[in-house]
Parts: C-alpha cells; sequence; structure tokens
C-alpha cells in the first residue's frame, strides 16, 4: 500500500497532547499542504490563520469553551500547542465545501509527519462574534469570512487507538 493511503488509514483524532511546540519545518510544511487542497474551479476561498502564540492561543480556547458551554478550566484544544483556523469566503459559492478539504489536508499532512491532531468545531461562532471579529481586524483581514473549523496540532501525549471497523453497508456500487 502506498504512503498517502496508508496515512489516511492510520490518522486518528489526538485528544492529550504533550506541551511541546512543534518544529516550524513541520508547521510551514502542514500549512503549504493545507493549501494545496482542492476548491471549486480553484477559487481558493479559505484561508488558515496559524495561531502559535500562547496567550493568544489560550484567548481563543477560553471563548471556544465558553461556545461549547464547558465548565471552566476545560481546554476544548486538549492541550495542542498550536492552532491552525480555517475560515473561507462566503462570497465564493463553494466555500463551505473548500474550507472542510483545507481542515482535511492539514490533518493528514500532519499524521504524514508524525504530529497529532484533531478537528474542533466552533469556529464558525467565535468568528460571528465581536470576539474573532477582532482577531481578523488585527491581522487586516477584511471581507465576508465564516469559520469553518480549528485543527489542533501538537505531538500526541499517548499512542492513537486503532480505527474501529468500518460500518456494513458503507460502499454502494453500480
Amino acid at each position: 500500500m502506498n504512503e498517502t493511503l496508508k496515512v489516511l488509514e492510520s490518522r486518528r483524532s489526538c485528544r492529550n497532547f504533550k506541551p511541546d511546540m512543534i518544529k516550524e519545518e513541520e508547521l510551514n510544511a502542514i500549512l503549504k499542504a493545507g493549501t494545496y487542497a482542492a476548491t471549486g474551479m480553484g477559487k481558493q476561498s479559505p484561508i488558515i490563520i496559524a495561531v502559535t502564540d500562547k496567550k493568544c492561543r489560550d484567548a481563543i480556547a477560553e471563548e471556544n469553551r465558553k461556545i461549547g458551554g464547558w465548565n471552566e478550566g476545560f481546554d476544548p484544544f486538549y492541550g495542542a500547542p498550536v492552532i491552525l483556523i480555517v475560515l473561507a469566503d462566503k462570497k465564493i459559492p463553494t466555500y463551505t465545501y473548500d474550507g472542510p478539504l483545507v481542515m482535511g489536508n492539514l490533518m493528514n499532512a500532519a499524521e504524514s509527519l508524525g504530529v497529532g491532531s484533531i478537528w474542533i468545531h466552533r469556529a464558525k461562532e467565535e468568528f460571528e462574534s465581536d470576539f474573532g471579529k477582532e482577531i481578523l481586524k488585527k491581522l487586516g483581514i477584511s471581507g465576508d469570512y465564516e469559520g469553518i473549523g480549528h485543527c489542533a496540532l501538537g505531538y500526541a501525549a499517548e499512542p492513537s487507538k486503532p480505527a474501529a471497523p468500518r460500518k456494513e453497508n458503507y460502499v454502494y456500487r453500480i
């Protein structure tokens, strides 16, 4: 089996990260992979915000926690030191499809490099709020973007569990 197919079969969500920052070259490779995701008509509607600053990361985690309704002290990013936030331009008709493809590329690229990842939701709500709009403003990002998801990254603190068996009748052929 080729390496790409092995990565696709072995990637699992990581819910327990070491605090160690991932290597810059790994982060750059993961980000680059995200930019090569397929997009409708090649319009490249998504953008990626890479958050490595701990103070900013913790503020985003706290906002996400509040939106999710969890108790104070809970980290919805499971201690991951890096958060990649994918947003997509709502003016592009395929934006809701383009963004998830970027998320998939980010997670699969991370797996190929031995970096753990997990998709965390609530980016839509974050970037509809004043909190998220302020982040975009500080970065000089204008336009009508919708938060698609967060790709939390870091080194796994424990080995991932094996894949669950695939369900029956997953694939139909004609």
